[in-house]
């Protein structure tokens, strides 16, 4: 039988393994403690000694009442979010993600280095190999909020934030869910590699030209769901030009 400090040792050990195998996605959340405690064969106080010293070491934190989760905390916008949800619409979220992400795109590109363009070379794949729709919305989230990462603006990083919490409200993700059942998985991988593509040759303005058209692609997407008269009462944003 193991003591305390070899159960949590050995909970570290197995825990650290899953952190590494989680370490290309954002804000992965890790199963239950009972789950782990199972899974790893110790005890849940073992267990939560072990969570103790990840999240001292910056590896993990917590979320009341939504649990333990890897890589980088993001501000909480959970509330806000919330209450953004209940007024807002798909199109007028496409519409800020049309204005926000081509510019994180374009600074991604900018600062890109060989460690991003693996680990968004990872997330890619993990979406394109997804076998149901859950699983596709866990990467290209993953996918999306990397190169917000990357592009080292904090306030987008928190707007983008908000975004995603956003899109994981029951109502919206049943939406999504629609959206997603049309079809529009194989188009979208091909527009993920060529925004991986342009960031790949360090070419910021491929890279956000390649991301307006996957997301304008996407908001036609959304309007069709809707339903075609929303397509002549809600004209396209247009791109800003800086030339």
């Amino acid at each position: 039988m193991h003591d305390l400090n070899d159960n949590t040792g050995l909970a570290l050990e197995n825990l650290r393994t899953l952190l590494a195998e989680q370490s290309e996605g954002q804000e992965n959340r890790l199963p239950s403690e009972r789950e782990l405690a199972l899974r790893f064969n110790v005890s849940r106080r073992a267990l939560r000694a072990a969570l103790d010293v990840l999240e001292n070491e910056g590896l993990i934190w917590r979320r009341q009442g939504q649990g333990t989760f890897s890589g980088e905390r993001r501000p909480d916008g959970n509330m806000l979010a919330q209450q953004i949800a209940d007024f807002t619409n798909p199109i007028e979220v496409m519409d800020v993600r049309i204005e926000i992400e081509p510019a994180l795109a374009r600074m991604a590109a900018a600062r890109a280095t060989p460690a991003l363009v693996e680990q968004l070379e990872k997330l890619a794949l993990k979406a394109e190999q997804s076998t149901d729709i859950a699983s596709w919305e866990r990467w290209d989230s993953a996918f999306h909020s990397k190169i917000a990462d990357a592009s080292g603006n904090q306030l987008f990083i928190a707007i983008m934030g908000i975004i995603d919490e956003i899109r994981r409200n029951d109502a919206w993700q049943q939406f999504r869910t629609r959206v997603r059942s049309a079809g529009r998985n194989s188009l979208s991988v091909n527009q993920h590699n060529a925004i991986l593509d342009a960031i790949r040759r360090f070419h910021p303005r491929d890279a956000e030209d390649a991301m307006r058209t996957h997301l304008m692609s996407l908001r036609e997407a959304v309007i069709g769901e809707i339903g075609g008269a929303a397509r002549t009462q809600i004209p396209a944003p247009q791109p800003v030009t800086t030339d």
